[in-house]
């Protein structure tokens, strides 16, 4: 204990600019703070600062030690916190985005399992297809199929995301099948477009990710759209296995291409960075990752 309060002690006399100030703050005589600080360097055999009636300067060995006490008593804080937390209960209001295709099928139907688990937490979920302002729009947790680039907010994996290339069997038996990604210029390939404005295709080539911009004559800023355009025959639809799992199963569409799969963007829960999450935060995450880590979770989702 003695040893921890001589740090505490160090951090807290730095943080405030003099013994004084230090001591006001604890409530006890500046000779007491004096006392724990050459106690500490007697201890380290090394001088931490260069002490004056006006003014305080840290040596180099005193610098370097600070940043590690200050590390040391934030992951101290840090542990504390989540104890805490561990035997407190998620309460508040939660506010989610999410997708629209996916929050449909992924997220709204396990919201009642989710506040059933956690009675006193009230949840609110939004679906669209934007990327929202999180700390703006005073959203608590994303759902993004994506990686993040925002170094303000904090993501945390939830699952893997395959994408897949579909297309209808009678769209096959019509246009036949590709079977290298230069023949995609042959077909009518159904994409994303939002103002004229196409995403593109990622596919691995030779052991590299290659993004195509592929034609057609359909195009739509909703996937669920060209889900439907794909089922009804009318291209091929580079899309998620979520969305499409259950039609492949079930013979209503077919993948191509499946030797130039890449590594899809993945689900990530997406909050703003707070030195302490609440609980209700922490809980929807562990939650969600709980469930699409199952080992049938997909499987069953798609039947």
């Amino acid at each position: 204990m003695g040893q921890f309060r001589q740090i505490s002690t160090f951090v807290e006399v730095i943080a405030r600019g003099s013994l004084s100030a230090a001591a006001r703050a604890e409530g006890i005589a500046p000779a007491m703070i004096g006392r724990r600080l050459d106690a500490l360097e007697a201890r380290l055999g090394v001088k931490l600062l260069q002490r004056t009636t006006r003014k305080l300067a840290l040596t180099n060995e005193g610098a370097a030690f600070l940043e590690d006490c200050q590390r040391i008593l934030a992951e101290l804080e840090d542990a504390e916190s989540a104890v805490a937390e561990r035997s407190a209960k998620a309460t508040g209001h939660l506010l989610i985005s999410a997708p629209a295709g996916f929050g449909r099928q992924h997220v709204a139907p396990l919201l009642p399992s989710f506040v059933a688990e956690h009675r006193d937490v009230a949840v609110t979920l939004n679906l669209n297809d934007r990327v929202v302002d999180l700390i703006g729009e005073g959203v608590d947790v994303a759902i993004r199929i994506a990686s993040l680039s925002d170094s303000n907010l904090v993501s945390v994996k939830l699952a893997d995301n395959e994408r897949v290339l579909v297309a209808s069997p009678a769209y096959l038996k019509r246009h036949g099948e590709p079977q290298t990604l230069a023949e995609l210029a042959k077909h009518n390939c159904l994409a994303i477009s939002s103002e004229g404005s196409q995403r593109g295709w990622n596919f691995r080539e030779n052991g590299k990710i290659v993004t195509l911009k592929v034609g057609g004559n359909l195009g739509c800023n909703d996937g669920e759209v060209l889900h439907d355009w794909a089922l009804a025959g009318k291209g091929l639809a580079w899309r998620s296995m979520w969305e499409v799992g259950a039609e492949i199963e079930a013979g209503k569409l077919v993948t191509v291409l499946d030797q130039y799969s890449a590594p899809g963007n993945d689900l990530y829960a997406v909050f703003a960075q707070r030195r302490h999450l609440p609980l209700r935060i922490r809980a929807f995450v562990d939650f969600l990752r709980h469930t699409y880590a199952q080992p049938d979770y997909w499987r069953k989702a798609w039947k």
